[in-house]
């Protein structure tokens, strides 16, 4: 059984991934936080046995083989580093970091000690994202020619602090969902993306010169084009995903989210299929696979490299949609 430590009293922890951890065999054992009476009242409230203040503390436990990390984006870094340093398994929330150095250097360290890193992007392990991956492999849409991602959401209250004016903690809307976007696009394309062009707004929320909204464009290594609309602020939209190709078109609905929801319909010159979709929790999904990769068998669903690719496509669209210019896309892997 996997000890777990928790790097964060984080909502997204509460919410999803205590929960993954223990269904997939693991074990959360201790969660630090600086605030050492939310530490305290996090683990009673989520049953978890000790709670700690210091990064050394949990990292130099020797009841803990592995570590969540779901602190804002700053503190990323060190803690990944030190984690892997003390010779800890690491399962970090995107963006890895703020620069694409420090992401590298969080890979490199991990590679150094041995041990597994992963990237928490959930939704590569959607039942809808893997069945329009195989659809693809499969050619059933032919030679792919363009995508479109619409991850226009509603940031909810209880999350709406840093994202929205702390620019220092990597806030705002493009490190927060459009790396989302570039991993599953280059999940479900199998391809890896070029050049970015975007502009981002700002729509009421964001503050501190926080976007709070983007529209842009990837180009992909294969042709592959792909526009993606990413928004805190768009209260009564759906989220999609369409993929269109010479022979054919993917079109699912509803499945740029948390919850394993959603329908991915194939449409060419027959008709229309519903694709059959084996709907699972997607973090149970992803933690299995952490799981299964510290025992010998496979890798992660996303790696670090997998985090690299996506921070170093959304630090892309944050500079051209600063510049107002197609900026190159290079992970330097």
């Amino acid at each position: 059984m996997t000890r777990w430590g928790l790097i964060g009293a984080s909502t997204i922890a509460k919410e999803w991934v205590i929960g993954a951890i223990r269904a997939t065999g693991g074990e959360v054992v201790s969660v630090m936080s600086t605030n050492a009476e939310r530490g305290r009242d996090y683990a009673q409230a989520n049953g978890i046995a000790k709670s700690v203040t210091s990064l050394d503390d949990i990292v130099g436990d020797a009841g803990v083989d592995a570590i969540y990390i779901s602190t804002t984006n700053e503190l990323h870094l060190e803690q990944a580093i030190a984690a892997a340093r003390a010779g800890k398994h690491v399962l970090c929330e995107k963006p890895l970091a703020l620069t694409l150095d420090d992401a590298l250097a969080m890979v490199k360290a991990a590679r150094d000690a041995g041990v597994v890193f992963a990237t928490n992007h959930h939704l590569r392990n959607a039942a809808s994202h893997r069945a329009m991956r195989d659809a693809i492999t499969a050619g059933r849409i032919g030679k792919p020619l363009a995508a479109r991602v619409f991850h226009a959401v509603y940031l909810p209250p209880h999350l709406q602090g840093w994202r929205l004016d702390k620019p220092q903690a990597g806030g705002g809307v493009i490190l927060d969902i459009t790396v989302h976007d570039a991993d599953t696009l280059r999940f479900v394309l199998n391809d890896d993306p070029v050049e970015a062009v975007a502009f981002s707004q700002t729509g009421g929320m964001g503050q501190a010169g926080l976007e709070d909204a983007v529209m842009g464009v990837l180009r992909f290594k294969s042709g592959v084009i792909a526009q993606f609309h990413d928004a805190f602020t768009t209260r009564f939209a759906e989220t999609g995903f369409e993929v269109h190709g010479t022979e054919g078109s993917l079109i699912a609905r509803n499945v740029m989210t948390q919850k394993p929801v959603g329908s991915v319909v194939l449409r060419n010159a027959e008709g229309e299929q519903e694709l059959k979709l084996d709907q699972r929790n997607l973090y149970e999904a992803g933690l299995q696979s952490f799981h299964d990769a510290i025992s010998g068998k496979g890798k992660p669903s996303a790696t670090g490299e997998d985090g690299v690719w996506s921070l170093a496509t959304g630090l892309a669209v944050v500079k051209s949609a600063a510049t107002g210019k197609a900026v190159a896309i290079e992970a330097r892997l």
